[in-house]
C-alpha cells in the first residue's frame, strides 16, 4: 500500500513530521514501512514556461529555437528537440541551475545557438511512462489547465510529497485505504482523524435500475445512476493523487472510482448504462459460460464464480474485473455505479482460478468494511457529478442487507497483563484502545471492547493484547527472563534429520535444496510405481516448473549439470526433502507428501595425487554411503539386483528393509544421463526417510585381548547368486567363532565359465575367552565350505 503524506495530511496533521520520522513511528507501532520515496529529492528550480515563439534551428532540422516566458523580466531562448513543441503552449522549463534526476542544467550552445534552459517531458522529471498521456510519451508535457509563467511546477504536479510504502500483513486490510491509515496514524500521534462529511445532490426523476440477488456470495449490492456525464481527462489534482499512489489515470469516471477505492478501501465499478440496461442480477456463473474482461481476454467461467449480469449475459466478474461489453468509453453519457459486498472466499477463488488479480480483488479477498459500501457509493457519485458534469438520479437501487453493528470482545486487565508479562493499569489500557477508535467499558478488572466493522482483524481477547502492546510501545516492554522456564525439546523426527545430514556430510556429500516443481517429462522419472499420476499446477510460472516431483533425483541431476557446466567435475550432493505421490486418478484427494533422502555422485570420490591414489565414484561407493547411513541410524538393510527404466540395467539395486523395498541405488541409465542432463557416468540413490527412524540402541564392547585368525575363501558359483545370500550362509555355518566376514573380490572372465563368477571372502575367527587352536578354526572353516557347496553347488578355488 502506497501512502501519500500530502494526502494523509488532509485527515490527520503530519505536517511537522518528515517522511522518515513518520515511517519510523508507524514501523515501531506494528506496521512495517518498507520505504519512503521523496518525490522531489532530485528536482529543483523547475517552473512553468509560456512558449512565445518557435523557429527552426538554422543548423539542425530536428531542433527548434523557442522564446519562452518563465515569469522573469525578459523571456529566455531555449533550443528544444521535442516534436510537439509549439508557440502558445504552457510547458515545463528547467531554468539554468535547475536539477533533474542525474542532470544539472547549464547555459549551453547547441549547434551555435545559445540555450538558456530546457523544456522538459514528464519522463525527464522521473515519471514512469505508463503515467504519461499517449500523445506526450515521445515529447514534452503541456499544461491543459490555467497556469502562470514562473509558477512552481513541482507544486502543480504534486511532487512536493513523500510516499510511504506499507508492508501490510494479510490481517491488516483496514489499512488498504487512506481512511484506515489515518485511523492508525491518529492513534499513534494521540489525536483523532478528521473526515469530511459525504453527501450527494440527487436531481431529476428516480432511477429505474433494479437489483436482484440470486447468490448468497453477495449479501448486499447497491447502485446509483448518473446521467449527462462527459467522459474526459481528470483534473491535475486527481491525476497527481492517483500517480502518487501508483495508479495510472484513465478518464474522469474511472479515476474517481480508483480515487474512492484508495480513499475508503471500498472497490467500485462503473458500467455504461446504455450497454447495461436497467436490470442487474447477481448470480453464479454457468458451467462453460464465456466472458470477455476489460483486458480483452476471453475467459471460461464455472459455477464457483460470482458474476454481475444484465439478467442474461455476464457484465462483470464480481469483485475482480468488469467486462468489455459494458465498458465506459468516450461515447458514454450515462453510467451505473456499483458498490457491493462480495464474500472474500468467492472473490479469492475466482481470482486464483482465472489467474486474474486487481486492486479490487486484493481488497475484497481480505474483506471490506460494510459501513463504507454506501458511503463510497455516495462519495463517488458526488465526485462524478462534479467532475464529469452529470446528474445523480434520485434513489439507490439496492438489494440484500449487511450487519454493520460493532462486535464485542470481553477480556480482562489481568489477562492482557499476563499475556504481556507486565502490570499496566486498566485506565491506561482503556486510553490506548480508545485511541484506535474502539469503544471501551472498564469495570474493575473486566474490559468490554466494542470493535467497529473496519477492524475485521480483531476477534479474540489475544488481539486486544497485541493492540495494547504496540500502542504502549514494543520498546517499552520490559526485558526479563520468564519466571518459569520450560526445558527445551527437540522432536524425534528432527533428531533423526540432523543425524542423517551429519552422516551424509561426513561421507563427503554437500547439501542441496532443489525445487519441488519440475517439468511434466521429468516428474515421473526414477519412480517405478505404476499407480501414480502427475500433479500439474493450474497456473505454472513455466513448463519447467509445472508439475510436483515424485522423485528428488531429477532436481539433483540438474544441480550436477549446472556445476559440471562450470568445470566442477567431482561432485557429491544430497537432499532431504518431500516428494508428492498422487494415486487418486480423480484428484479429489490431496497427494501423499513423503519425505525422501536422495544423493547424486560423479567424478572422483577420493584423490591423493601426491600418493598416486585416485578413487573413481562407482556403484560400490554409492552403495557404501547408503550402508554408512544405515549403520549410523541403527537400520538393517539388504540389497537385491533390480531393473529400473531410468537406471543402468546391470548396476542398480533395490534397497530393502524388513523385506520391503524402500529405495534404490545405482548408476543412471547412460542414455538418459547423457541426452537429458549432459552427464557421463553418474550414480544416485533415493530412499524413504521414514526407514531411518529406528530406535535401535548402540552397543559397545571391550577390545578382545585374544588374537584372531584370518582365512580367505574363494568360490565359483552361479552368476545369479547374490553376495548377500552367500554372506548370510557363511555366518550361519561358521557359528559364534566367526567375528567378521568381508567380500573383497568379484571376478568374471578368463578361467571362469560364462555363467559363473568368483567370490573371494576374508573370514576372521576369534573367541572372547581364549586363544583359538588351529583345529577349531579349521573345523569352522570346513563347515562353511561344506555349507556353500551344498546350498549353491559352489566350487572351491585354490
Amino acid at each position: 500500500m502506497l501512502v501519500s503524506k500530502k494526502w494523509l495530511n488532509e485527515f490527520v496533521d503530519v505536517s511537522k513530521l518528515s517522511g522518515e520520522e513518520l515511517a519510523d513511528l508507524i514501523t515501531k507501532n506494528g506496521i512495517e514501512v518498507e520505504g519512503v520515496d521523496v518525490r522531489d529529492v532530485e528536482l529543483k528550480n523547475i517552473v512553468v514556461g509560456h512558449v512565445l515563439s518557435k523557429e527552426k534551428h538554422p543548423e539542425a532540422d530536428k531542433l527548434n529555437v523557442t522564446t519562452v516566458d518563465i515569469g522573469e523580466e525578459e523571456p529566455v531562448q531555449i533550443v528544444c528537440g521535442a516534436p510537439n513543441v509549439d508557440a502558445g503552449q504552457h510547458v515545463i522549463v528547467a531554468r539554468v541551475g535547475a536539477r533533474l534526476p542525474g542532470i544539472k542544467i547549464k547555459r549551453a550552445k547547441l549547434r551555435g545557438v545559445v540555450s538558456e534552459g530546457m523544456i522538459c517531458s514528464l519522463e525527464e522529471l522521473g515519471f514512469e511512462k505508463k503515467y504519461i498521456r499517449e500523445d506526450e510519451q515521445d515529447g514534452i508535457h503541456t499544461f491543459r489547465e490555467p497556469v502562470t509563467p514562473g509558477q512552481d511546477v513541482l507544486e502543480l504536479l504534486g511532487l512536493h510529497d513523500e510516499v510511504l510504502e506499507l508492508g501490510l500483513t494479510p490481517n491488516r486490510s483496514d489499512c488498504l485505504s487512506m481512511y484506515g491509515v489515518a485511523h492508525e496514524v491518529a492513534a499513534i500521534l494521540q489525536t483523532k482523524p478528521s473526515f469530511s462529511p459525504v453527501s450527494v445532490n440527487e436531481e431529476g426523476e428516480k432511477t429505474n435500475v433494479s437489483v436482484s440477488l440470486e447468490s448468497e456470495e453477495c449479501p448486499f449490492y447497491a447502485a446509483r445512476e448518473i446521467t449527462g456525464v462527459t467522459i474526459g481527462e481528470s483534473p491535475a489534482w486527481l491525476k497527481n493523487r492517483l500517480i502518487a499512489n501508483g495508479i495510472r489515470p484513465i478518464n474522469n469516471v474511472v479515476d474517481v472510482t480508483n480515487f474512492v477505492l484508495l480513499e475508503t478501501g471500498q472497490p467500485l465499478h462503473s458500467f455504461d448504462a446504455a450497454k447495461l440496461g436497467e436490470k442487474i442480477v447477481v448470480r453464479q456463473a454457468a458451467e462453460g459460460e464465456r466472458f470477455v474482461t476489460l483486458d480483452e481476454v476471453e475467459r471460461t467461467l464455472d459455477p464457483s464464480m460470482l458474476v454481475i449480469t444484465d439478467g442474461v449475459r455476464p457484465v462483470a466478474l464480481a469483485g475482480v474485473m468488469g467486462g468489455a461489453n459494458t465498458e465506459v468509453d468516450q461515447a458514454t453519457t450515462s453510467i451505473i455505479l456499483e458498490s457491493a459486498y462480495f464474500a472474500p472466499a468467492s472473490v479469492r477463488k475466482t481470482s486464483r482460478v482465472l489467474g486474474l488479480r486487481s486492486d479490487s480483488s486484493a481488497r475484497f479477498e481480505k474483506g471490506v468494511d460494510p459501513n463504507r459500501v454506501l458511503l463510497a457509493l455516495d462519495r463517488a457519485a458526488g465526485m462524478i457529478a462534479e467532475l464529469a458534469g452529470g446528474r445523480v438520479l434520485a434513489g439507490v437501487a439496492q438489494a440484500g442487507s449487511l450487519n454493520t453493528e460493532d462486535r464485542l470482545i470481553e477480556a480482562s486487565v489481568s489477562y492482557i497483563n499476563h499475556r504481556l508479562g507486565m502490570e499496566l493499569p486498566g485506565e491506561l489500557m482503556r486510553e490506548l484502545l480508545e485511541r484506535l477508535g474502539l469503544g471501551v467499558e472498564l469495570s474493575g478488572d473486566a474490559l468490554t471492547v466494542s470493535i467497529p466493522s473496519r477492524r475485521g482483524d480483531l476477534t479474540i481477547p489475544a488481539d486486544l493484547s497485541e493492540e495494547v502492546a504496540r500502542l504502549y510501545g514494543y520498546d517499552a516492554l520490559e526485558s526479563r527472563l520468564p519466571a518459569e522456564a520450560s526445558r527445551g525439546y527437540l522432536p524425534k523426527r528432527n533428531i533423526q534429520r540432523r543425524l542423517v545430514r551429519r552422516t551424509l556430510q561426513g561421507a563427503g556429500l554437500s547439501q542441496a535444496i532443489t525445487y519441488s516443481l519440475t517439468s511434466e517429462e521429468r516428474a515421473m522419472q526414477f519412480n517405478e510405481q505404476q499407480d501414480l499420476h502427475a500433479v500439474k499446477l493450474a497456473m505454472p510460472i513455466s513448463e519447467a516448473r509445472s508439475t510436483l516431483r515424485t522423485s528428488i533425483i531429477p532436481g539433483l541431476l540438474e544441480v550436477a549439470q549446472h556445476n559440471i557446466a562450470r568445470q566442477h567435475a567431482d561432485l557429491a550432493f544430497y537432499e532431504l526433502g518431500s516428494v508428492y505421490l498422487q494415486r487418486d486418478a480423480s484428484f479429489e484427494e490431496l497427494p501423499l507428501e513423503q519425505e525422501h533422502i536422495a544423493g547424486v555422485m560423479t567424478g572422483l570420490q577420493e584423490q591423493h595425487r601426491s600418493q598416486g591414489v585416485l578413487i573413481k565414484t562407482d556403484f560400490f561407493v554409492a552403495k557404501g554411503i547408503v550402508e554408512t547411513l544405515a549403520r549410523a541410524t541403527g537400520s538393517s538393510l539388504t540389497f537385491e539386483a533390480a531393473v529400473r527404466r531410468s537406471m543402468h540395467p546391470g548396476r542398480t539395486a533395490n534397497v530393502l528393509k524388513d523385506g520391503k523395498v524402500i529405495g534404490f541405488v545405482g548408476q543412471v541409465h547412460p542414455v538418459l544421463s547423457k541426452e537429458q542432463y549432459g552427464l557421463k557416468e553418474v550414480y544416485v540413490f533415493e530412499l524413504e526417510a521414514s526407514a531411518f527412524s529406528s530406535d535401535a540402541t548402540v552397543l559397545y564392547e571391550g577390545i578382545n585381548r585374544f588374537p584372531s585368525t584370518s582365512r580367505d575363501l574363494a568360490i565359483v558359483l552361479g552368476r545369479d547368486v547374490p553376495a548377500s545370500d552367500v554372506e548370510q550362509e557363511i555366518r550361519q555355518a561358521a557359528g559364534p567363532l566367526l567375528k567378521h566376514v568381508e567380500l573383497f573380490d568379484v571376478y568374471t572372465g578368463e578361467n571362469v565359465a560364462a555363467d559363473k563368477k568368483s567370490f573371494a571372502f576374508s573370514l576372521r575367527y576369534q573367541d572372547a575367552e581364549r586363544t583359538l587352536v588351529d583345529e577349531e578354526v579349521t573345523a569352522a572353516h570346513t563347515a562353511v565350505t561344506d555349507a556353500l557347496v551344498a546350498r549353491f553347488d559352489a566350487e572351491l578355488r585354490g
